[in-house]
């Protein structure tokens, strides 16, 4: 009997009927016979296994290519074993992307570390294909479940058979792709087959249509107006707003002039110009088929600070304001945008002040959408008074870049203390720097030094966002905040977490800038 098949016996009878039989070149020891023979059976595995030739014919594994990338230095390398060990796993996307910025890749030996956790996270993929350098990809065309690695980098959507016979995310990425660079033959593709798509699947091929936007796709747009599926209606409106010049827009300017206009009225023996608001009173099918729906998102929602219900009415107003070419306002009122935003604004049937709070949302909506820096820069710096303090947080992405932290910081000085405060600051993208570090930092403070349960609970919140996005040279005016005796544990706790992933952070970037 061969030794392999004396440990098979062993393990189907049990340690205790037949023990282990001895194995040259191993250590003897009887304290686990059990697991002396599962160590055993592994090595005698491993022997079997070593000097067997491939099956004939059997194509053999290509070598891996030569890497024109460096791997990070070696304590870069070491601090991501630990990063991929558990140690604060959720600076691994600022590490990849780090790494890549600086001109390196994934050392080889952690490659299959890192691609499982792609395998289970997808927010990682994209920052994982761009360090995990030329090595990456061939160890994913090994094994399956690492396969979202192939065609993620440079090349979405592969050749043009894939628009034939491909899955929907595939034809999505070639779409993409294609619209990238000539957005006609993208647009030619998807009609030649859009009548056949199932619904689901023309509203992602439209969606695509945000890459390269221009008047030319206004056209199949208007057409997509009409078509059966509620989601392709919607994107082809929301679309069709993002082109100020197209008929959709010259529609949404009479519905808004008809709901706006400017009047001249007598303050204090001063001619002033103000803002006259009438919202829609009714709603017919030319309106819905232009996107804004009979119930738009927020009609029943409760305004935080009139105290009241959106309205459907006002809800109707602010859908058509975002939807309008801003131009048109321009035109009208023959003003800058900065001085519309700081007109008054009134209405008859409106004592508690809400119409300005609706023209204003509106207008920060279509600034949004329409990606127009004259008037997010209005908006923000204008001092309008909206029940919405999110949508002016997404206008910070319109700015230009040196613009932004200086616009953040003034943002959350005007929310400071507000439940607000944390949903503004989840829409401002990292890193926090500048002005907008100096302003967290001092709310972070403020929150310290107060000892309710909410203020708790909002420090703690605040901490796990500023720890991702905070500039990581922070660390030492936030060590200077020491809590106040008799401050809550979680409270101190979580300036200490903070700090301490910051501190982790500057030596990441540390080590891969070398």
């Amino acid at each position: 009997m061969s030794l392999w098949s004396e440990h098979v016996s062993a393990a189907l009878l049990g340690t205790e009927r037949r023990p282990a039989p001895a194995l040259p070149g191993t250590p003897a020891g009887d304290d686990d016979p059990a697991g002396r023979l599962l160590d055993q059976a592994a090595v005698l595995a491993l022997r079997r296994r070593a000097g067997h030739r491939p099956l004939s014919g059997a194509d053999p594994i290509a070598p891996a290519p030569q890497e024109p990338v460096p791997a990070v230095p070696a304590a870069a390398g070491s601090r991501l074993a630990r990063i991929l060990g558990g140690e604060q796993i959720r600076v691994l996307p600022e590490w990849l992307d780090a790494a890549a910025d600086h001109g390196y890749r994934v050392p080889s030996r952690l490659l299959p570390e890192l691609l499982e956790k792609g395998r289970s996270d997808r927010v990682l993929r994209p920052a994982i294909a761009r360090a995990a350098g030329r090595r990456g990809v061939w160890l994913a065309l090994q094994n399956t479940d690492w396969a979202y690695l192939v065609g993620s980098g440079d090349d979405p959507g592969g050749d043009a058979e894939v628009w034939e016979t491909g899955t929907r995310q595939q034809r999505v990425a070639h779409l993409t792709r294609l619209r990238g660079t000539d957005p006609a033959a993208a647009r030619e593709a998807l009609g030649q087959t859009w009548a056949r798509e199932p619904a689901p699947d023309r509203a992602a091929f439209l969606a695509t249509f945000e890459h390269g936007l221009s008047s030319g796709d206004e056209e199949f747009l208007e057409q997509a107006l009409e078509d059966r599926g509620k989601d392709v209606r919607q994107l082809a409106s929301d679309l069709l707003a993002r082109l100020p010049d197209s008929a959709y827009g010259r529609r949404m300017a009479v519905r808004a002039r008809d709901c706006l206009r400017p009047e001249t009225r007598t303050v204090r023996e001063r001619a002033e110009t103000w803002i006259v608001v009438e919202p829609p009173r009714t709603h017919d099918e030319d309106l819905a088929r232009d996107g804004v729906p009979f119930h738009p998102t927020g009609s029943f929602a409760p305004g935080r600070r009139a105290g009241g219900p959106v309205g459907t009415r006002a809800a109707w107003l602010r859908e058509i304001l975002a939807r309008t070419p801003l131009p048109a306002w321009t035109e009208l009122f023959g003003l800058p945008p900065m001085e519309i935003v700081c007109l008054p604004v009134a209405a008859a049937s409106d004592p508690d002040g809400r119409s300005a709070r609706d023209v204003h949302i509106g207008w920060a909506r279509a600034a949004l959408r329409q990606r127009d820096t004259a008037w997010a820069r209005a908006l923000l710096k204008g001092g309008v008074v909206v029940d919405e303090p999110e949508a002016l947080a997404d206008l910070l992405a319109v700015l230009p870049v040196d613009e932004r932290d200086a616009a953040a910081a003034d943002l959350i000085g005007w929310v400071e203390g507000q439940p607000d405060l944390l949903r503004v600051l989840e829409r401002v993208p990292g890193p926090w720097r500048g002005a907008l570090a100096e302003a967290v930092v001092a709310t972070i403070g403020m929150a310290a030094e107060r000892s309710s349960h909410r203020h708790e609970h909002t420090l703690t919140q605040l901490c796990r966002l500023a720890d991702q996005r905070l500039t990581p040279d922070a660390a030492p005016r936030l060590e200077s905040l020491a809590p106040p005796a008799g401050t809550e544990a979680a409270t101190a706790h979580a300036l200490t977490e903070l700090t301490g992933t910051l501190r982790f952070r500057h030596e990441m970037l540390k080590e891969l800038s070398l």
